[in-house]
């Protein structure tokens, strides 16, 4: 591991969102909230597809893949906040810091893979729906799924060998309320030249490029609903792709912004503020903007809440 080797002994300080322990109990209290939140939405949706015959078809496979994903994702980040936020000593081994961050790239970077299979998805739903049934078989759906979980995983191997090897002198404090490789980064004894590179091509790859054919796959998606003559029918069409046009926004927007800038504009403050954004607040968003926007979606969430409600007065009885 070179001089990296002397770096696995180091512990890391998180300084969280605040030090105040008032602050620390009611921050404590808000994200439980908002985590078991994020919880319920996405394993109803997930039951929902599961039990509903009609939304057995590749855009809710894509969709419970992304539910499922949002679960683990905030979990990795949520759990060892709330931990700290009634830690007297708000402390993390290298070998944690560097798991959690590892866990996390691999998430993130699948998501975003994700998203762009989905836009592909619609792509050929809306511009090829006479091959739709053929191409997007189930076969088909499975490696794409597949291809995600991998890429997203070697993208976040080769970072976290890389900050790996990366000098860390003594005891360090990372500003930052998890391990963000980015705020990692910046505390090793070394230059950042080579980090920013890796960075950028990472960042090219796994959000840059699938970001590019979100927005090839929606050029064409809409230039064929213009071509639909009537208006009732080119609003249907559309609407199936509100959902996933709202998510892409809110998830592309926010890791282009925190990812892709010049370190030397990094600041931590606004770091910490958009981390809380796509780690924790779009993941608990999701299934609210699935369930409001897509009728299919919402009358099988209703039809799982009635059966679970059902079950409930039954045991009563």
């Amino acid at each position: 591991m070179g001089r990296g080797n002397q770096s696995w002994n180091v512990e890391f300080v998180l300084l969280g969102l605040s030090s105040h322990p008032g602050t620390q109990k009611v921050l404590f209290v808000l994200f439980l909230g908002m985590y078991l939140v994020t919880l319920a939405g996405n394993m109803l949706i997930m039951l929902a597809i599961k039990r509903n015959p009609r939304l057995h078809t590749p855009m809710y496979y894509f969709l419970s893949h992304l539910s499922f994903l949002d679960m683990c994702y905030t979990t990795t980040i949520i759990l060892p906040m709330l931990s700290n936020f009634l830690a007297e000593h708000k402390t993390i081994s290298f070998v944690g810091c560097m798991v959690q961050m590892h866990i996390s790239l691999s998430l993130g970077g699948i998501e975003f893979i994700l998203l762009a299979v989905m836009a592909y998805d619609r792509y050929m739903a809306i511009c090829h729906p006479l091959h739709y049934n053929t191409v997007m078989n189930q076969r088909l759906c499975m490696q794409m799924a597949v291809g995600c979980w991998l890429c997203g995983f070697v993208n976040a191997v080769m970072q976290t060998v890389f900050t790996l090897n990366l000098p860390f002198c003594g005891r360090k404090t990372i500003n930052h309320f998890g391990c963000e490789v980015l705020a990692v980064q910046q505390l090793a004894c070394a230059s950042t030249f080579v980090g920013d590179a890796v960075m950028l091509g990472a960042g090219v790859l796994i959000l840059l490029t699938p970001f590019f054919l979100v927005l090839v796959s929606y050029v064409y998606i809409l230039s064929t609903i213009f071509q639909i003559h009537s208006a009732e029918g080119r609003r249907k069409t559309f609407s199936t792709c509100t959902s996933h046009l709202i998510v892409v926004t809110l998830c592309y927007g926010t890791a282009i912004f925190a990812y892709l800038r010049p370190r030397s504009h990094y600041s931590p403050k606004q770091g910490k503020t958009v981390s809380l954004f796509y780690c924790i607040v779009t993941p608990m968003l999701n299934p609210v903007i699935y369930s409001l926007r897509n009728q299919e979606v919402k009358g099988a969430l209703v039809k799982v809440i009635a059966g679970k409600s059902k079950g409930r007065s039954l045991l009563c009885l």
